[in-house]
């Protein structure tokens, strides 16, 4: 099972059009590029799934469990408010990675708080690409 899902959040796909001074110039494409070709160099493939609707990123969570060796999840501004996230992450015996591109302890009180965290395999957050990059490596190493 050498396959990796990149799951991003609401506004993700919005990255270099909106709030640089936190997120940088790049693009949701050029994460999904660098983490392609890092899986293609470790002989894994890679599928990316983006939505801004809740629902769909609990779909594909289900829809991954036991078909992926892991989840790479920047589930946004749903890291701290959805329990519906959490519970899904829970159930499913894919590991999950939880990212996020800025430092969320170093923004607005409410941001320091993750609802998922405790149900992740892990979590990377303030490193930008590096961070998603790192998770896939986790993935690669835990064979």
């Amino acid at each position: 099972m050498n396959r990796i899902l990149l799951l991003n959040g609401p506004n993700i796909n919005m990255l270099g059009q909106r709030e640089k001074e936190i997120y940088g110039q790049f693009t949701l494409q050029d994460i999904e590029q660098s983490l392609e070709q890092l899986a293609t160099e470790n002989a894994y493939e890679l599928d990316s799934f983006q939505s801004n609707h809740e629902g769909e990123l609990i779909d594909r969570l289900q829809q991954a469990n036991g078909k992926y060796a892991g989840v790479i999840f920047n589930p946004a501004a749903y890291t701290h408010t959805s329990i519906a996230l959490r519970d899904t992450i829970k159930a499913i015996t894919t590991p999950v990675i939880e990212v996020h591109i800025s430092n969320v302890h170093n923004r607005e009180e409410f941001r320091h708080t993750s609802m998922l965290a405790p149900v992740c395999f892990g979590q990377i957050v303030g490193l930008g690409i590096t961070g998603y990059r790192l998770a896939a490596l986790a993935f690669f190493e835990k064979k």
